[in-house]
């Protein structure tokens, strides 16, 4: 009976190794069973960057960037947050301090620590975050609900107010809680931090079906629509995709904000206004939940965002959110009377300031969310264009290359003349004391970059973005495929993918051809391609692939000079200079020895690329020349007439827009005007 009960013991080791195995073989986004996701993540740890632009990051990540955030998000003088659930859970004393989606900070920083161990498998981190679970854990209450701000104020008062402050953050912390859970679970196979979210979640569905009309429409910035549809993901639990669907079918039957994009139903918007991070977190979550549904209503609202961001309101960045404050384009229509006030947000059609441009990180975040998720849905490579042009641009801006600076705003042009004292200035910073989400958003985004880089679907494997790397996943027939990526992209075109490993049956590889790569070529060992290569759109390779078998694939990258719509005033008669997927931007540091706002450049103008190196990251620079035009002080005067002046050419240099301010103090500028 011993010998039996042992072996039975040891049957359950083995079945609870599964599960925790099981539980490892997940990507971030696990569309795996979702039936209205074309495309299938791969899973934590698939990809290993080997060389070149992402390993590089990578590397920086994992000795500084990650090292930063932990540090700056446990000490207690700088950022509290974590003090905030020591005191919640009685283990110290004190009052909460810091803004009211704090909790959230730590959560996205637990999952950047998460994800960066599913890549390195690096014990410490493991043990930092079973600590910091075991104090979240102590400070949720037994009904599910943390929130530290209230948990230590009801220890106070008695009081058991929740989600009564329209403008708290309860909900939104929920979210990363979620997804910090269902992400920590998937690399580590414990159920820790997933027991205090499921938790969680449960108080919510609870909540929700005793909540007045007013209590329910608190929930600015929706990160639980994606954290509650990852839970459902995660757990197959059906209450919890019910909640999802009842959240967003609430939406806007109350009074709202279109700075909260509440102010009518979801179904019913008919163009993106106000904050730029809520509202890109709505269309992110509500694509998960279309996801798992198949409600064309859904779809069909997201279409038309999507269609009004890209082609009205986005920057050439891929940054979000033009207007420090505003005026919401509806605000005159809803009450005649009342202007409705909008902030950090998306403005009107073509309205794209430059040394005001908010462009948030969080908001630049969210673009990349919002479009992985539609990505997913369709398999249509012009959301993986968008992608791309976030990620190396307007995302990576925000984090100095050595990587323990922040900006929370992403402005594209800095000038010291500039009138005006915004709220966030230039220069990054290492803790952004007014608002620090940004930070934690990026590292995780970073760590988690190499999740993004292909996909599988029924027909084969997708490639999504491009870098050195190592591939060894599964189809989703269970087929076993690994291959080796050699390359120098984003600073150079030609990719290189050798398979090592291949499924017996014929499968497709798909290959992005980049909206900007005219006339790509794609080679099967050593055989030019003879089908049609469009730009921005997916080649598909169908055959029988053999171990060795070797894709070459050859995207130019031209050096190319971009314009905007007539109706984009602030940027009319202007250029923006492009290479590959990589913006590029004029700095004083590399001109210093001319006025920056004094430039010009010829739309014919020629640019020889050059290697250079900032904060030991190497980068490709474009040389080239301008046009000074009159550089006479504008000092005390709105017009002049005219300089009749001879422009005079000069040597310029342009670097990549997200390199930018990692050299000290600097003025920029992304558009030029065109010389005469």
């Amino acid at each position: 009976m011993k010998t039996f009960m042992k072996q039975i013991g040891v049957l359950c080791l083995l079945i609870l190794s599964v599960s925790h195995s099981q539980a490892q073989n997940k990507g971030l986004v696990n569309t795996a069973k979702s039936p209205n996701a074309r495309l299938q993540s791969i899973d934590f740890g698939d990809v290993t960057w080997t060389s070149g632009f992402w390993a590089d990051r990578f590397s920086v990540c994992r000795s500084s960037m990650v090292p930063t955030l932990w540090k700056n998000y446990t000490d207690a003088n700088l950022s509290h947050s974590f003090k905030n659930f020591e005191i919640a859970a009685g283990l110290e004393s004190g009052a909460f301090k810091g803004p009211s989606f704090h909790d959230g900070d730590f959560y996205k920083t637990l999952e950047a620590v998460a994800s960066m161990y599913a890549s390195t498998k690096d014990k410490k981190l493991d043990e930092l975050m079973d600590h910091a679970i075991e104090v979240i854990g102590k400070a949720q209450k037994p009904d599910g609900y943390i929130y530290t701000k209230a948990i230590i104020q009801q220890k106070k008062t008695g009081e058991q107010k929740m989600f009564d402050d329209k403008l708290s953050f309860e909900a939104y912390n929920f979210g990363h809680l979620m997804t910090a859970a269902c992400v920590h679970y998937r690399v580590t196979g414990k159920t820790s931090l997933l027991n205090i979210a499921k938790k969680a979640t449960d108080f919510l569905i609870e909540f929700y079906n005793n909540a007045s009309p007013e209590q329910a429409r608190n929930a600015i910035c929706p990160s639980h629509y994606m954290g509650i549809i990852e839970m459902y993901r995660t757990t197959s639990e059906p209450k919890y995709l019910a909640l999802a669907k009842r959240l967003i079918n609430i939406r806007g039957l109350s009074e709202g904000t279109d700075d909260n994009s509440d102010r009518v139903p979801f179904r019913q918007m008919k163009k993106v206004v106000g904050h730029a991070v809520r509202a890109n977190y709505l269309f992110a979550g509500a694509a998960d939940i279309f996801a798992e549904t198949g409600d064309s209503t859904l779809l069909s609202t997201l279409d038309l965002m999507w269609d009004d961001v890209i082609n009205h309101k986005m920057y050439i960045t891929g940054g979000c959110g033009a207007l420090y404050d505003g005026v919401s384009p509806e605000g005159t229509s809803y009450k005649p009377d009342t202007v409705q006030k909008v902030h950090q947000s998306y403005g009107k059609s073509y309205q794209l300031p430059n040394h005001s441009a908010h462009n948030e990180t969080c908001a630049n975040i969210g673009n990349l969310l919002w479009n992985w998720r539609m990505l997913q849905i369709t398999g249509e490579a012009k959301y993986a264009d968008v992608m791309e042009l976030a990620l190396y641009n307007s995302i990576l801006s925000g984090i100095s290359l050595d990587g323990d600076k922040f900006f929370y705003t992403n402005p594209l042009s800095a000038s010291d003349d500039y009138p005006y004292q915004l709220r966030w200035m230039g220069g990054r910073q290492k803790y952004i004391s007014k608002s620090n989400c940004c930070p934690p958003n990026t590292v995780r985004t970073i760590a988690q970059i190499n999740t993004y880089a292909y996909s599988v679907s029924d027909k084969g494997l997708w490639l999504n973005l491009y870098g050195a790397n190592t591939l060894s996943t599964s189809l989703k027939d269970g087929s076993k495929i690994s291959l080796v990526q050699t390359t120098n992209y984003p600073w150079d075109g030609n990719i290189s993918i050798e398979l090592k490993e291949v499924a017996k049956n014929p499968f497709s590889v798909f290959v992005r051809i980049p909206e900007w790569s005219k006339g790509a070529s794609i080679k099967i060992n050593g055989k030019l391609f003879a089908g049609k290569i469009e730009t921005g759109t997916y080649v598909e390779l169908n055959r029988k692939w053999s171990a060795s078998d070797k894709i070459e694939i050859v995207l130019p990258m031209t050096v190319k000079m971009i314009e905007a719509n007539p109706l984009a005033e602030e940027i009319r008669n202007q250029v923006a200079v492009k290479r590959g997927p990589i913006v590029y931007c004029l700095e004083s540091v590399d001109n210093a020895n001319v006025k920056l706002n004094t430039l010009s450049i010829s739309p014919k103008s020629k640019w020889k690329t050059s290697s250079m190196t900032i904060e030991n990251s190497p980068i490709t620079a474009l040389d080239g020349e301008a046009k000074i035009v009159d550089a006479s002080t504008w000092s005390n005067k709105l017009y002049r007439e005219v300089s009749e002046q001879t422009p005079v050419s000069t040597k310029v240099r342009l670097i990549p827009y997200y390199a930018w301010s990692n050299r000290g103090h600097s003025e920029m500028e992304v558009w030029i005007p065109i010389s005469r």
